[in-house]
């Protein structure tokens, strides 16, 4: 299996995609205005205890107070809930009101973006990560990624990394996927380069106040080549030349065995254009999941849970009902898989496969579902299938899905239906100017659009909009459509 990775960069938003064999499988967006959390350490004070729900609302400077479980508060037992070394009850957690009062201040890490209507998800575990290590101050423990899979070299990493901890006075470490086959100085350069940081982060926190970020995880495209890149990455292409330069410096001092695979995309045809990608994204906000088959899946997000129904649609088959349902079902369980990925769907999903006779059937439909999440970078855990020929799965969610970042509620239904935003369809209008400034020589543009988008594109991003201006060498007029929906508009050439 070939991996590439594409980085499109604009001033406003970065979007990095994860090809497998040409197929778009993994999206990250990553907009200046509203940057991702996880990883960001904040020295917080509590604002209120909240001992029937066992947790604490913290201050952190953010617009929403953020929430802290007594499950990811460090009481010095250093238990390792979080590392899957322990897993401990409520029973077994100190109350909340023992563990903290109202007023005091404390580090904390954010390990789930604010999504919905729900504040930040925090821990005081804290951990900051390299290369090949995660970090982590408070606790003397050194765990191994699942993923490393031969014995001997899962052995030859603890004994390394525990006598490297031994050394750096230490602390507890995750040896990382990455980590396997690395030499001892390429452990040892990360655990250093980690206490650095540390020391750095305990300095900060000790003279600010409240309320205040005191470590920021590094941007979406350095995250990527930190956390995404391994040796089955083939390709990583970028269209700024900008970007491509700070990570191919990142990639030579950090990683610099991928440096000569990353590539500069100089094309005039924009990137994901050229591998199919801004389609596979309009497709992945739309209900209908079309198979090759014939058949499809509708896919409902709530909020509560996200349900997939599997139908044969078109799909008739050859041979009979129950060969014609254990087809549709196994390539509806690689769709699924790629959906989930795609969507970044997490918390609780249901999967409604069309009823099969024969056990044995659903057990290659189970198998085969089991099978396509191992590629997933997110946690999940599936259960058999049930009697109904449902499949109760979770898969472990810490930033907001495709659809929240790129869509929001139809103010027409209610919640019943969703538009793009504003925001969305201006950067839209933007790539689709500069693709019609290559293509026509016209002395200048004229932007219709419904009165929300030109009034984002006046105010918001007006900056942008003149930089565009600039870039592309014409004017750029903008006329409000009454008639249009806000994700409707047309550029014209005058």
């Amino acid at each position: 299996m070939s991996e590439e990775i594409l980085i499109n960069v604009t001033p406003r938003e970065t979007r990095v995609a994860l090809l497998e064999n040409g197929v778009l499988q993994e999206l990250y967006i990553e907009r200046t205005s509203r940057r991702g959390l996880v990883g960001n350490i904040y020295k917080g004070k509590v604002s209120r205890i909240l001992p029937g729900m066992q947790a604490a609302f913290i201050d952190i400077g953010l617009d929403r107070t953020a929430f802290l479980h007594a499950s990811d508060i460090f009481d010095g037992n250093g238990h390792l809930e979080r590392n899957g070394e322990e897993r401990k009850t409520a029973a077994d957690f100190k109350p909340i009101d023992q563990l903290l009062h109202e007023g005091q201040e404390l580090l904390v890490q954010v390990i789930k973006d604010p999504l919905g209507t729900k504040g930040a998800r925090l821990t005081t575990h804290l951990s900051v990560a390299a290369r090949f290590m995660v970090y982590m101050p408070h606790l003397v423990h050194v765990g191994i990624s699942q993923k490393v899979e031969d014995v001997q070299e899962r052995q030859r990493l603890k004994d390394l990394t525990q006598s490297l901890a031994e050394a750096f006075d230490g602390g507890g470490y995750i040896v990382r996927t990455a980590a396997e086959g690395a030499s001892e100085q390429a452990l040892e350069a990360d655990i250093r380069f980690l206490h650095k940081m540390w020391g750095a982060i305990s300095e900060r926190a000790a003279s600010v106040k409240a309320g205040t970020l005191v470590h920021e995880d590094l941007p979406q495209v350095m995250r990527t080549m930190r956390d995404m890149v391994d040796t089955e990455v083939e390709k990583v292409r970028i269209d700024s030349r900008e970007t491509y330069q700070k990570v191919s410096k990142f990639a030579q001092k950090f990683i610099p065995e991928i440096a000569e695979r990353i590539e500069y995309y100089p094309g005039e045809r924009p990137i994901f254009d050229l591998y199919g990608v801004e389609d596979e994204i309009q497709k992945a906000l739309d209900r209908k999941v079309q198979l090759k088959s014939g058949g499809y899946l509708i896919i409902d997000q709530t909020e509560a849970m996200t349900t997939i129904d599997v139908n044969t649609g078109a799909f008739v088959g050859h041979r009979n009902l129950e060969e014609t349902i254990f087809k549709t079902n196994l390539e509806a369980a690689q769709a699924i898989v790629r959906q989930l990925r795609l969507r970044n769907l997490g918390g609780i999903i249901i999967i409604d496969f069309i009823d099969m006779a024969d056990p044995e059937h659903r057990r290659q439909v189970l198998r085969a579902l089991e099978k396509s999440l191992e590629k997933d970078h997110a946690k999940s855990n599936i259960t058999e299938v049930s009697s109904l020929g449902l499949v109760e799965m979770t898969r472990k969610r810490t930033r907001e899905s495709l659809g929240h970042i790129l869509c929001e509620t139809c103010p027409t239904c209610s919640g019943r239906g969703a538009i793009k935003t504003a925001e969305t369809v201006c950067y839209e209008i933007f790539r689709e100017l500069i693709r019609e400034s290559r293509q026509y020589d016209a002395q200048q543009f004229l932007v219709l659009a419904s009165q929300e988008v030109v009034d984002v594109m006046l105010d918001e991003e007006s900056t942008s909009v003149a930089e565009l201006e600039s870039f592309i060498g014409k004017p750029i007029k903008f006329q409000i459509e009454s008639l249009y929906t806000q994700e409707q508009f047309d550029v014209v050439l005058m």
